[in-house]
């Protein structure tokens, strides 16, 4: 398996390491909760942040959560902590939108957005340093931008609806896609999925890893519960997006050249 070893030096004691690393987690630690509790304590702050301005957070939580990953044990599991926030700031922004009555589908489309982001980034640098198969971040992009552009011509052809629910006519397709059931099961499925991964790396792998050498039976239970969970949530990513492709064909056909409904005539560009 390939690890990036990160600032790890191999003429260093591993009782240096431990110190920087202890002193690393230590300030890592002190910035979060020093950030969280400010906004938490301050009225006039926690008015200003929005559902959007809390998306952004969470994507530059991720961007900062994936950059410490293989820095060390004790920043992989910085890591990790960073990954829940941001996985559970995903829903702080709805309950925000809901409660204030900021939805908008301009918000709901950034939402969708800032989860194609997380998605991509977290299972690209764990496709990159192997220990997820490459097809999985593959996958990712491509059901999301097929996705995507369906409910953009579901948008423009006038069809209303906020973030997920657009396109959905059906209530089996609600229920699947953009029920709170739904996309409470599939976050926190991403977060398990994430924070397994990111616990592997800090405990199993690289010259200081927590747990040091396992035995090959270990190795082999751990990376299958890995390899699982992440087809599991490739799994469960595919099936919320069905409904969507499935009535959100229709949008695509009556763009297609020569269709009567598109106003194009045959070989025309759409």
């Amino acid at each position: 398996m390939l690890y990036f070893s990160g600032t790890f030096r191999s003429d260093c004691p591993r009782g240096h390491l431990q110190l920087h690393e202890n002193k690393d987690l230590t300030a890592a630690c002190c910035g979060i909760s020093l950030a969280f509790l400010f906004i938490r304590e301050c009225p006039q702050t926690a008015m200003l942040w929005t559902p959007n301005k809390i998306t952004l957070l969470r994507v530059a939580l991720g961007f900062l959560a994936v950059s410490l990953f293989g820095k060390g044990p004790s920043m992989n599991l910085v890591a990790v902590a960073l990954t829940v926030t941001a996985i559970a700031l995903d829903a702080l922004d709805g309950h925000i939108a809901r409660k204030r009555r900021l939805a908008t589908p301009e918000g709901a489309q950034i939402d969708i957005l800032g989860d194609r982001i997380i998605e991509n980034m977290y299972f690209t640098y764990f496709a990159v340093v192997g220990m997820v198969s490459l097809w999985l971040p593959m996958f990712f992009f491509a059901r999301g931008a097929a996705t995507d552009f369906l409910r953009t011509l579901a948008l423009r052809a006038g069809h209303s609806g906020l973030g997920a629910s657009v396109l959905l006519e059906s209530r089996w397709a609600h229920a699947i896609v953009a029920s709170r059931w739904s996309r409470g099961a599939y976050a926190a499925l991403k977060c398990i999925c994430f924070c397994y991964l990111g616990l592997e790396l800090a405990l199993t792998r690289g010259p200081v890893a927590l747990l040091g050498p396992v035995t090959m039976d270990v190795h082999d239970a751990i990376r299958t519960g890995a390899e699982a969970l992440a087809w599991m949530t490739a799994g469960f990513c595919l099936i919320r997006g069905l409904p969507v492709l499935l009535e959100g064909w229709k949008y695509f056909a009556a763009k297609l050249p020569g269709d009567p409904g598109s106003g194009q005539p045959q070989g025309g560009v759409a």
